[in-house]
């Protein structure tokens, strides 16, 4: 089993205990009588913890304030099986804050606290050599783009991962109100994606991508970047793959929507903990493209990790074990079979 490093940022969700309303997808408003509760979050955390806790080598890089939110998240992160040797506080900002709205269909709004905060303080000399000893999975998202220190230090721990040979992960997850106003994160975003093997978009973040370009045009410019495997996910519609000449289509496991804060992330964390089972390099990555079934098998692994997710409230608090995907997956597989 390879250890996967996940770098980025750790913060504090608040999630409202009330139902919000809603002026369409991402524009929830409050209503002034919410109540919220903290959880664990930050989308790399979220993977992290999701493959610590179905068991696999898990290892969180960032850094939080050395306030009582910074100890919370450490203590959570180790709770659920996140090795945190590569996680550190500082007293020059405070641990971010994000404050979650949601509708009654369970969609997600988010207002952040972060400018400055404590994760965008993680400094390219943070890194250490020794993180990157032995071959793994590192992987991150756009958050860490957003402004120059914290892109500089993003790209830094790219280029030391790529140069190990790590398989590299980019989960874009773009958040354009993080971003600073009237910038465009096309650029910042494309230096970082064109060096992944792993990708994982949503349909808007495809849409943002391309702009005024041919869909097909950009995926293949990814591919001969060297990604090996693209998906592209649709909340509950079908999510479409492609790894090398081989496409496809996977179901999502059905489930009974509650929060879907956590939802991509888990997903991401359950495919990496599949590739690093089984000791996944950038070379062995490729060759999954001819090995369909397996291919499939692991985004089926990885949407019933996505699924679980939405059950629960919170982040961290609804991240699957191996005993919670049991049940789902064999059910769900065998759904799977009698609609072929």
């Amino acid at each position: 089993m390879q250890k996967v490093i996940a770098f980025g940022e750790a913060l504090i969700d608040m999630l409202s205990s009330n139902v919000s309303n809603t002026n369409g997808p991402g524009k929830t408003k409050t209503s002034g009588q919410e109540t919220f509760t903290k959880f664990p979050g930050g989308a790399p955390a979220n993977v992290a913890a999701t493959v610590g806790k179905l068991g696999g080598r898990s290892y969180f890089a960032g850094k939080v304030g050395a306030d009582m939110f910074g100890d919370f998240l450490r203590a959570s992160l180790e709770d659920n099986g996140v090795n945190t040797d590569y996680l550190l506080q500082t007293s020059e900002a405070k641990t971010a804050l994000a404050f979650v709205l949601l509708d009654s269909q369970g969609e997600r709004s988010f207002e952040f606290y972060r400018n400055p905060s404590a994760d965008m303080l993680f400094r390219p000399e943070d890194f250490q050599d020794e993180w990157f000893q032995e071959p793994g999975i590192f992987h991150f998202c756009s958050n860490t783009l957003t402004e120059p220190g914290i892109r500089e230090t993003t790209l830094a721990g790219l280029e030391k991962a790529r140069s190990a040979g790590f398989v590299i992960s980019f989960d874009l997850n773009l958040r354009e109100n993080l971003w600073p106003e009237n910038s465009d994160p096309f650029g910042a975003v494309w230096s970082c994606i064109e060096r992944a093997h792993v990708i994982k978009l949503s349909t808007e973040e495809l849409v943002f991508l391309c702009g005024d370009q041919d869909e097909s045009a950009i995926l293949k410019k990814l591919q001969n970047a060297g990604a090996e495997l693209i998906v592209i996910t649709d909340g509950g519609a079908p999510m479409r793959y492609y790894a090398g000449k081989q496409t496809g289509f996977i179901q999502p496991v059905r489930v009974d929507m509650v929060d879907s804060t956590a939802a991509g992330d888990a997903f991401v964390g359950g495919l990496l903990y599949r590739l690093a089972e089984s000791d996944v390099s950038p070379t062995l990555l490729a060759g999954l493209s001819e090995n369909p079934d397996a291919l499939e098998d692991i985004l089926f692994f990885a949407s019933a990790c996505g699924a679980h997710a939405v059950t629960r409230a919170g982040a961290f608090t609804s991240l699957p074990n191996q005993t919670d995907l049991e049940v789902l997956l064999k059910i769900s597989r065998r759904l799977r079979q009698l609609n072929r």
